[in-house]
């Protein structure tokens, strides 16, 4: 028997074009000769559909478009779909009230509805928030056409993640694999909605081979792909047989649709179509930066995008990242030299724009600072220059890119990365002005190492080289590099004052972001940081610039998700905290009341 995959790219909330795009698949597969379609979570929705699911008419109107999308199915396809269900007794028996459910449409009707039984709360997940969690077994026959009927059990996302054995315990009391083990089905099918961070799709993969080879029994996972607001899904669904070999594989980053067949006779799927997992780091995390910007865009109705160009490497890279997205003729560059920016800055801004093929204008700011020093020296007068000086001018440009994007509609893409926002090297209503911010999960050593990869991988590309590994499309340029040289090799700087640089008031970059990725990713303490070689002053000064950037996090553009602990709806920390991170050894002198920088 035939089994689909329909990889699928919803729009949450779109429940009539989410309906056509199921039954495109389904007419897809019905051609293939599949009995049996898998699509995502959700997938009548949208995955995750938050607090829509607060919404009475929005539940009603799912019901009536999985009824349609059951009456209009092939008559000889069954399709398990994604929707969330009321749940009928919340009002008399307490509980929430709708089920995380998936239907099965057979003979053109719903036949039979399951509901998730593992419900994350952890992370960006708060699926607790909506729904009830189901407690019996799923499990259905299915006929296959050929006079067998085919046992299948059904999961539905994290309802695979609790296997005691791979992770050493258990984070729910049940696991139901081993449920539908002990009722002896043929096989598992998962529909999910499975969020992207760097290397996941490894451990995926690792994880659901120990289940299938524990069991002896195949797995069919199929997950969501696209960009939903700050979440990122990579798609990459998996076929896996009884040994927990993987035998077909989906593109990532990208809708796609497989097929596999089961074998009754070997009790096991056939090996199918296996695209090449991205073994590359920087491709794998520009291919999922890439798709984050463009169905940020498309799904807000943004068709082009303004960015401030500094000739720094952070506007370079998201520069780079917009036009693989969007398309460089979609694509506007803005630079805006004060009388501290070096020349230097001005040109490889220039150079990056031709590079690249983006229209960028120049906008000095130059009279626009001296307006503000007139109009504030009676309440400065006597005060030295300091902060609130320095990022006035980051405020002038957040404040003309803001009039820019206004006045004709474009995007603003935020260019700050994941080290400046975790201490603060950042202004509020300046530089952190944007509908998105693309890179605000990558760390400035990364910023670094994508560039790099970028550049190498053009050159391959145009000497014929490249590796066939698979990536988001690389911007092609009327240089031999989307990044100039200059870019990469000059010292960091914001240029906000004479002679600046990012190391006159932080720890060089490789310092920094690896005190972070313990204390952010890792959750170590300051003795465990310092037993790595870290220096105690260096920790503790990291700790306190995060801990008084909080407000600022808080008031941040969505940031596009990529690690593991981004600075978005999973992170969060109060704002008014007396809690210091720092080592507890240590005086700790009062804490001083914060710049709004």
């Amino acid at each position: 028997m035939k089994i689909a995959i329909a990889q699928l790219n919803p729009v949450i909330g779109d429940l009539a074009g989410n309906a056509q795009r199921i039954l495109d698949a389904a007419q897809a597969a019905a051609a293939a000769g599949a009995r049996l379609m898998l699509t995502p979570e959700l997938s009548l929705c949208g995955y995750p559909p938050r607090d829509l699911l607060l919404r009475p008419d929005f539940i009603a109107a799912m019901r009536t478009h999985l009824d349609r999308v059951a009456a209009h199915m092939p008559p000889t396809l069954a399709v398990l779909v994604g929707f969330a269900e009321p749940h009928p007794e919340a009002s008399d028996r307490g509980g929430k009230p709708l089920f995380n459910s998936m239907a099965l449409i057979d003979g053109g009707q719903v036949q039979r509805i399951f509901h998730k039984q593992l419900l994350p709360t952890y992370d960006v997940f708060d699926e607790d928030r909506y729904f009830e969690p189901g407690r019996a077994v799923n499990h259905f026959h299915l006929d296959t056409g050929t006079g067998q009927r085919l046992h299948i059990g059904v999961t539905i996302c994290e309802d695979l993640w609790n296997d005691e054995e791979f992770w050493g315990k258990r984070t729910y009391p049940d696991n139901p694999v081993a449920r539908l083990k002990e009722v002896g089905v043929d096989l598992v099918v998962n529909l999910s909605a499975s969020p992207y961070t760097a290397q996941k799709q490894a451990t995926r993969e690792r994880m659901l081979g120990h289940i299938a080879d524990r069991f002896a029994m195949p797995i069919l996972y199929a997950n969501q792909v696209g960009a939903n607001d700050d979440l990122i899904f990579d798609g990459s669904s998996i076929v896996l047989n009884r040994q927990g070999q993987v035998v077909a594989r989906g593109q990532a980053f990208q809708p796609d649709q497989f097929c596999v067949t089961y074998d009754d006779t070997r009790a096991d799927v056939e090996p199918g179509p296996i695209t090449p997992a991205i073994a590359d780091l920087n491709a794998e995390l520009w291919s999922a930066l890439v798709l984050g910007v463009r169905d940020y865009a498309r799904k807000c109705g943004f068709t082009q995008a303004v960015i401030g160009l500094s000739g720094g490497i952070d506007s370079a890279l998201v520069a780079a990242i917009a036009v693989a997205a969007l398309g460089a003729d979609h694509v506007l560059g803005v630079l805006m030299p004060s009388p501290y920016s070096s020349d230097h800055s001005v040109t490889d801004a220039q150079q990056l724009a031709h590079a690249l093929g983006i229209r960028h204008e120049i906008i000095p700011i130059g009279t626009l600072m001296a307006g503000y020093d007139e109009t504030l020296h009676p309440l400065f007068a006597g005060t030295e220059f300091g902060v609130a000086e320095e990022n006035i001018q980051s405020r002038i440009r957040g404040n003309l890119l803001m009039a820019i994007a206004n006045k004709f509609g474009y995007l603003l893409l935020s260019t700050g990365n994941k080290s400046e926002m975790a201490v603060g090297y950042c202004t509020l209503y300046g530089d952190m002005n944007g509908g998105l911010a693309v890179i605000g999960d990558v760390p400035k050593t990364r910023v670094y190492a994508l560039c790099q990869w970028l550049n190498a991988t053009r050159q391959a590309e145009l000497a014929g080289t490249q590796s066939t590994a698979p990536h988001a499309p690389i911007p092609a340029t009327t240089a031999p590099t989307p990044i100039p040289p200059a870019i990469l090799t000059k010292p960091p700087s914001a240029e906000l004052k004479p002679g600046q640089v990012d190391q006159d008031s932080l720890p060089s970059y490789d310092i920094l972001d690896d005190i972070l990725e313990r204390l952010v990713q890792r959750h170590e303490s300051v003795t465990e940081i310092i037993a790595a070689g870290h220096d105690l002053q260096v920790v503790n000064q990291v700790m306190r610039l995060m801990a008084r950037a909080e407000f600022k996090r808080r008031q941040a553009p969505p940031v596009l998700k990529v690690t593991d602990r981004a600075f978005g709806m999973g992170w969060r920390m109060p704002i008014a905290s007396c809690w210091e991170f720092t080592q507890p050894a240590e005086p700790v002198a009062p804490r001083s009341q914060p710049s709004i920088a």
